[in-house]
């Protein structure tokens, strides 16, 4: 059902088709963030034409009908291409698939028409320009007409040969395809990101957008891009090549990456043959795609149907059913992962989209509901490809009913009361209670059992969550309660196994405060920091009782990595489990810690930045500990001391900007003299 402005004179509605477009293109192609699904784009593009069509006085040189959509930024050099790289026009149905089939039977004038037929892959196209046989240059789509020069970044792709696989290279030979992610490559690639706490990409045609958008081709060589031909340009000297399908054998034969789905069908019950088959295959192909491609095969034919203003007669995309759909939020609640990470859900009215009824759709975390502006009585769109867990993309705020309540993170976890926490440079809330919340316990134990932790041999992932799923296990302290009959009943646990269970636990009592510390899974602190922090305090009373203060002053412990640990100790519930862990008898050696240094640095925080003439950093930072001086590797207000060398970086512009005292290498020693 069309809105109210649907009925508006069409002038008036056809200028704001266009602005929309127009909008929608700029976002899709110059920033790579669209803020529509493809479906709804396509809507109004139709009907864009449709007016047009019924009012043809109306159409005017710049309407999106009449040319290329995108544009190319300011951060590459333009290239005009030799030959337009024109997009294809979309049938949604099998009504326009028999419709092009005998557009193309009429227009030739025969009853049967061959076509070559390939899956739409869902990426960003480029064309690879090679001379004599070598890779000179390579550009995005762009417009159409002028594209990107993005050949530093293609020649990081292994998927594009540099070198032409024959004996004698043509003079000249365009090649266009995709440039994309593969499915694998894009999980690894997000759960990286995520690792690293940077932002995720929202999916792989943006990430592989992104990817080779790159002003630094270092960082597009990081990204695991790949790529498909799926046909020619300009050529120059290329052997005589009568049809399409020629043509691809032809690529395929200079090594270039084809698609293995590829074939040639015959009139409109082959196409949709076609469409049928891949579409049942399009959920376990190794990319994404979002149609399949239908090509007249003989070039004289392509040549006598010619084109139209924005797309070839003898070509079209066969859209696949959208993956989105409109629905509304119920209700919104959150769910505790295995880390803690406090993630919110909409509870969703049950809506049919991707083949299935989606009633939950994850929204990432606070930051996210706030930036796509979701509250409990919206209207959404939801997403759903494939195996993927439903997502929702964007809110119609136009529908938000006067009623639409506010999303607030709970202060409590809803799995076990611990607090909720935010750190501020983080866009994950966690619940603190990582030794007692239900919901962490198997991610809480495999830590804690893992080598370089209590090291407990044979306890592992499959052995833990036997434990916790028969709910023989609820807190770290219950594996050293464990008994040679309770083990010897689990699958596949012999007698022998489970008395190896009970020695590796009994060994793992003997341990060392590190790794104690370690063991205990606080957010960031790892084994280093878990060495530091012990050999600072030497015993886990004087850690546990440690303020902020206290916590900055151990070597390499910043604000973020004090805030976490403080959290962790304030929480009651994993206060109980180490007192429990303690009673079960584990034990270290413990001291007094690193005792206050009479020495001229004490009291002293010093940042290291550059080359030193004679010191390593490591001999630098001794010598400084020593002194009673702390190092640190941030700049801020309570910097005492920057050491600065050759080739200092951003901490010296840092520090200069905030005054604070500069020291070269011979300054320090005469400090330290």
């Amino acid at each position: 059902m069309h809105s109210s402005a649907d009925q508006r004179e069409p002038q008036a509605r056809i200028t704001e088709l266009r602005d929309l477009i127009a909008r929608y293109d700029y976002e899709y192609y110059a920033l790579d963030t669209p803020s529509v699904p493809d479906s709804e784009y396509d809507r109004l593009y139709r009907e864009l034409q449709a007016l047009e069509q019924a009012h043809p006085a109306l159409i005017t040189a710049d309407s999106p009908t009449q040319r290329v959509s995108g544009s190319a930024t300011n951060a590459f050099n333009s290239i005009t291409h030799r030959q337009a790289m024109l997009s294809l026009n979309n049938a949604f149905d099998d009504a326009e698939l028999v419709a092009f089939d005998k557009r193309i039977c009429d227009a030739l004038g025969t009853t049967q028409v061959n076509y070559a037929v390939e899956p739409k892959f869902d990426g960003l196209a480029i064309t690879l320009t090679y001379e004599n046989g070598l890779f000179t240059q390579g550009a995005t789509r762009g417009d159409g007409y002028t594209g990107e020069d993005v050949t530093h970044n293609l020649r990081t792709l292994r998927a594009i040969p540099m070198k032409l696989h024959c004996v004698a290279p043509p003079k000249l030979l365009e090649v266009r395809g995709e440039v994309l992610m593969l499915k694998r490559d894009f999980e690894k690639l997000n759960q990286t990101q995520l690792n690293k706490g940077e932002k995720q990409f929202a999916n792989p045609r943006n990430a592989a957008a992104g990817s080779l958008r790159q002003l630094d081709s270092r960082i597009t060589a990081q990204r695991p891009l790949t790529f498909f031909a799926y046909g020619l340009g300009a050529s120059d000297g290329v052997p005589v090549l009568s049809n399409h399908k020629m043509a691809m054998d032809y690529l395929q034969s200079l090594h270039f990456p084809v698609s293995h789905e590829r074939d040639l069908v015959t009139g409109a019950d082959g196409l949709r043959a076609y469409y049928q088959k891949i579409g049942a295959l399009r959920e376990k192909l190794p990319f994404d795609i979002d149609g399949v491609v239908y090509k007249v095969n003989e070039f004289s034919y392509q040549n006598e149907l010619g084109f139209v203003s924005r797309a070839p007669r003898w070509a079209i995309a066969h859209k696949f059913p959208a993956q989105e759909a409109l629905t509304v939020v119920e209700d919104i609640t959150v769910q505790v992962g295995r880390t803690g990470a406090i993630t919110p859900v909409a509870r969703l009215k049950p809506v049919f989209v991707g083949g299935v009824t989606v009633t939950n759709a994850t929204l990432h975390n606070e930051d996210e509901v706030r930036r796509k502006d979701i509250h409990i009585g919206d209207t959404v769109s939801v997403r759903r490809a494939g195996d993927v867990i439903p997502e929702v993309v964007f809110a119609v705020v136009e529908k938000r009913p006067a009623n639409a309540q506010r999303f607030e993170m709970p202060h409590h976890c809803p799995e076990c009361g611990s607090h909720i926490l935010r750190q501020a440079d983080e866009a994950v809330a966690r619940c603190t209670g990582g030794l007692f919340c239900p919901a962490q316990r198997k991610q809480a134990i495999t830590h804690f059992a893992s080598r370089k932790a209590m090291d407990i041999e044979g306890l592992g992932e499959k052995l833990v969550d036997q434990l916790v799923e028969a709910n023989l296990v609820h807190t770290l302290a219950d594996i050293y309660h464990l008994d040679l009959n309770t083990l010897s009943n689990l699958e596949r646990m012999a007698s022998k196994s489970a008395q190896n269970i009970l020695d590796a636990l009994e060994s793992s009592k003997s341990t060392t405060l590190a790794r104690f510390i370690y063991a205990l899974g606080m957010r960031n602190v790892g084994e280093a920091t878990a060495k530091d922090l012990a050999k600072h305090f030497g015993n886990l009373h004087a850690l546990r009782q440690a303020d902020t203060e206290k916590l900055l002053e151990v070597n390499d412990v910043g604000p973020v990595v004090a805030e976490s640990i403080t959290n962790f100790f304030s929480e009651a519930h994993n206060q109980t489990v180490i007192d429990a862990l303690i009673a079960a008898g584990i034990h270290w050696p413990e001291t007094e810690g690193r005792q206050p240094s009479s020495g001229k640095l004490l009291g002293k925080t010093l940042v290291l930045t550059g080359t030193l003439p004679t010191l390593s950093r490591d001999d630098a930072k001794a010598l400084i500990e020593a002194a009673g001086g702390k190092v640190s590797g941030s700049v801020s207000k309570k910097t005492d001391f920057v050491v600065a060398g050759s080739e200092a970086g951003s901490k010296l512009d840092k520090a200069l900007e905030l005054g604070i005292h500069i020291l070269d290498e011979t300054a320090l020693l005469a400090i330290l003299a």
